[in-house]
């Protein structure tokens, strides 16, 4: 109570008047007749000095050069900015070296709405240089943001023209615009990017890390005009690294025009082709048509952006029989020579399979040279279910290819468990199981080897991977002389024989799966390697729904395989291993072998073959493909 008091006392005694408060009609002399105590003065005076003390403190402080923190951070706000540089995305290349993807400079154009000055015929003109709706670019000038683009990834010739027009407001700042020389060809390898630069499709998504790189920054000052008096680097931009692909340009475009027009002239909905080499593995070319021009991205779709040989499945066909046959004969349930009775059909209770062409009775070797479903289907009920899937499963069926691609899709093969005994035929000629052409390709150079399967890559510098271990030399050297008669005259591929090489293969037609039913829609395919008995390259060739009547393996894809073999063997040089096929005549003289000549190294380029003629072919009015007896299961 005594320190309360005491407190109450000393304000008194400083802030209160020693008179009592006067009336409102107290005059003014009467006011200023009022004493004020001396300690209120003197604490005025106090406070006085020390405000202006402490401010003399401050202003020595800041110009002395003690602590000029806070003057920088205001002058940087007003007149400092720093810019991040985009760095230059890394090159995409060929085998060869080739550019498939590469970045040129081009710049973003942007506006301060606030700040734009421009007149109508102003408008009408940035409009049309820049290929842009006069209501689009009204909308933007009019917007009540502080920043706008109106367009990125402009060519510099373009930008400069209206930057010349001298806009007030009207910015640009530096990206890159990236190039796809090859265009549709291998638009779907390669893929695009976004307007920010970062991958979306393709190799360019998938190495988004390596071609990306690291932005830099730079800082740029600017006087209260606005012109820039300090540009400074902060950081240097990394750029992105350099990628080379396995494809060959040259194959790839190759291969591209021949796909679409096989396309075209079946009225298909599409196709696709895969190339590779067996020995390493290296993807040499990978096409699918339609396509898109990567170069105009104001006509992409998403039909033609997607790449069907990885991404999508298919019930493949009779380009399943030699694995079944294979893993016949690895088990040694079967031999080339055994003979099998085969008939009309084959019944599994209500539902049957059949052939579309009747045989008494076939070897196995018969069986894969007419492609028999029946004599198939015996071989494979030869085994347990568990046993076939088994080498379904080595051969990467079920499995997504790791090729280091977006989107590779694993295919459908269900557990053995759960096989009927129709079901195990259905699939051991490809009905029932579904792959990519891809898959196919990569299962196929068990026999392009010798019974191990070589993953395949699309990226040249992989590491490397052990193959895998499937069937014996043994069987994949039998298999190869089974494949080798169906490309020959009286069996299913003939129209895949190819001039002066031998080849071996498999046609493959199936019917299209559509609301969980088979419809009267077909894939045709063939899959294939050459030559024969030294393979260079396997080739996998899917034509989607071409036209009915045309629509088997052997008339749509075989002759397609013929054409791309010959030219890739010619493009790497591959001496031919059938000269008799060069055979010449002069005068009625009885043909003599002519020597065979090393190949040309360019596919469009064909060898000028003097009085040379191509052995006659004969005619037959249909192809012995494969069929399905529609039932519950398969129909």
């Amino acid at each position: 109570m005594r320190i309360r008091q005491w407190l109450r006392d000393a304000w008194d005694n400083v802030f209160m008047p020693t008179e009592e408060k006067r009336g409102d009609d107290d005059s003014v002399k009467d006011l200023l007749r009022l004493k004020i105590k001396p300690g209120r003065s003197k604490f005025v005076y106090f406070m006085l000095l020390l405000c202006f003390t402490a401010l003399g403190v401050r202003i020595g402080w800041l110009q002395l050069g003690f602590n000029t923190e806070f003057l920088q951070k205001q002058g940087a706000m007003r007149f400092q900015r720093t810019i991040e540089v985009p760095a230059m995305r890394g090159q995409i290349y060929d085998r060869n070296g080739t550019l498939l993807a590469t970045s040129v400079t081009a710049k973003a154009l942007w506006i301060i709405p606030q700040d734009v000055k421009i007149t109508t015929s102003q408008l009408k003109e940035i409009a049309k240089t820049l290929d842009v709706p006069v209501s689009e670019l009204r909308k933007k000038f009019n917007s009540k943001r502080t920043f706008v683009y109106l367009k990125r990834q402009v060519p510099i010739e373009t930008a400069e023209k209206v930057l010349d027009m001298k806009i007030p407001g009207l910015h640009s700042t530096r990206e890159f615009l990236r190039s796809y020389p090859d265009g549709e060809a291998a638009a779907q390898i390669v893929g695009l990017t976004g307007l920010d630069g970062n991958g979306i499709e393709g190799i360019e998504l998938a190495a988004e890390k390596r071609l990306a790189g690291k932005p830099g920054s730079r800082r740029v000052m600017k006087d209260r005009l606005g012109r820039i008096v300090e540009d400074a680097w902060l950081k240097e931009p990394m750029n992105g690294e350099n990628i080379t692909l396995t494809i060959d340009s040259r194959l790839q475009n190759l291969a591209y025009e021949a796909l679409g027009r096989q396309v075209e002239n079946l009225k298909a909905k599409g196709g696709s082709i895969v190339i590779a080499d067996p020995k390493t593995g290296d993807i040499l070319a990978l096409a699918n048509y339609p396509s898109f021009d990567p170069n105009n991205r104001g006509k992409i779709s998403r039909t033609g952006v997607r790449n069907r040989a990885i991404v999508d499945t298919y019930e493949p066909g009779s380009t399943m029989k030699p694995f079944s046959v294979a893993a016949g004969l690895e088990e040694k349930k079967v031999t080339p020579n055994t003979l099998f009775q085969i008939g009309r059909s084959m019944s599994f209770g209500r539902h049957s399979i059949g052939d579309s062409h009747y045989s008494k009775e076939l070897t196995v070797s018969g069986i894969i040279q007419q492609s028999s479903n029946i004599g198939t289907s015996k071989v494979a009920l030869l085994m347990t279910p568990q046993v076939m899937w088994s080498y379904y499963d080595k051969l990467g069926f079920g499995h997504s290819p790791q090729i280091g691609f977006p989107g590779a899709v694993a295919g459908r093969l269900r557990p053995a468990k759960n096989w009927r005994p129709i079901e195990q035929a259905t699939m051991s000629y490809g009905h029932g199981v579904t792959v990519s052409l891809l898959q196919q390709v990569r299962a196929y150079t068990v026999f392009a080897r010798d019974g191990d399967m070589i993953e395949l890559s699309i990226y040249k510098d992989r590491a490397y991977r052990e193959p895998q271990r499937v069937y014996s030399a043994k069987t994949a050297g039998q298999m190869r002389d089974m494949l080798a008669k169906v490309v020959e005259k009286g069996g299913t591929g003939f129209r895949a024989r190819v001039e002066g090489y031998t080849a071996a293969g498999k046609t493959g037609t199936a019917y299209k799966v559509e609301g969980g039913q088979y419809v009267r829609k077909y894939v045709a395919g063939f899959a294939g390697y050459a030559p024969a008995h030294n393979p260079q390259i396997v080739v996998g060739i899917m034509i989607d729904e071409p036209m009915i009547g045309k629509h088997f393996g052997s008339t749509a894809a075989a002759p397609l395989f013929s054409e791309m073999v010959s030219k890739t063997l010619r493009l790497m040089a591959v001496n031919p291993d059938r000269p008799e096929d060069f055979m010449v005549t002069k005068n009625d003289k009885k043909p003599a072998k002519a020597k065979a000549q090393p190949a040309k190294t360019h596919a469009l380029k064909e060898s000028n073959r003097a009085r040379a003629r191509a052995p006659s072919r004969t005619n037959l009015k249909s192809a012995k493909e494969d069929h399905v007896i529609k039932g519950k299961t398969n129909g």
